[in-house]
């Protein structure tokens, strides 16, 4: 994942309507992403403990705790027993991340209305940043993105009706970027700056760095 952070960093400026959360009602599932080998990192950053967590059951936490049911996750370069959730194998991992997000959307039940896609290394995003994108999508919002001092940023959420060319734009290591970038005008801006950060762990210094705060 790495520099690329590809579901929703560089793409066009959101749409400046700004939604804040609210109690949702309807069906949205959650993926994780969480297949690479963390070759920066020296080890598949799934297995990678956080505060006496693994990355990969933190971020299944974040999804389950911001109300999205079902999880899926998808492993790759790691195999990970994950509990409580469908776990899916992507093998072509190494082909980067735009593989592991059409895997992900393809484990999806039919009874999803949209997905919240999170990343395994963002660790300090919160499970509020996933209920406020959720009621974005309730309020109205085809596609959400969590926004951190006015730049996109990660989780994103999708609905069911863009999956289709989602799967068909993504590609290599940029995940949903194309397709948001295709589509700046259903992007709603959701604001997260109060409930997280979306510091990334690429490195090991990262991990001792967000390990202080």
């Amino acid at each position: 994942m790495g520099r690329h952070r590809a579901l929703a960093d560089g793409h066009q400026r959101p749409h400046p309507r700004r939604l804040h959360h609210m109690t949702t009602g309807t069906r949205v599932a959650g993926v994780l992403l969480a297949a690479g080998a963390g070759s920066r990192f020296g080890a598949p950053k799934a297995l990678v403990e956080f505060g006496g967590e693994r990355l990969v059951d933190r971020g299944v936490r974040l999804l389950r705790d911001g109300g999205c049911d079902p999880v899926v996750v998808v492993l790759g370069a790691a195999a990970a027993d994950v509990p409580d959730v469908t776990v899916v194998h992507n093998p072509d991992w190494a082909g980067g991340m735009g593989s592991s997000l059409r895997v992900g959307l393809g484990a999806l039940p039919a009874s999803a209305e949209a997905v919240v896609i999170a990343l395994v290394d963002q660790p300090l995003i919160t499970a509020e940043a996933v209920r406020r994108l959720a009621g974005a999508f309730e309020a109205g919002a085809a596609v959400a993105v969590a926004t951190y001092g006015g730049a996109p940023r990660n989780p994103v959420l999708i609905a069911r009706a863009h999956f289709a060319e989602v799967v068909r734009m993504a590609a290599g290591d940029v995940g949903a970027r194309p397709f948001l970038r295709a589509h700046p005008d259903l992007v709603t801006a959701v604001p997260c700056d109060d409930v997280g950060d979306p510091a990334d762990i690429d490195v090991p210094a990262d991990l001792r760095s967000l390990d202080g705060r």
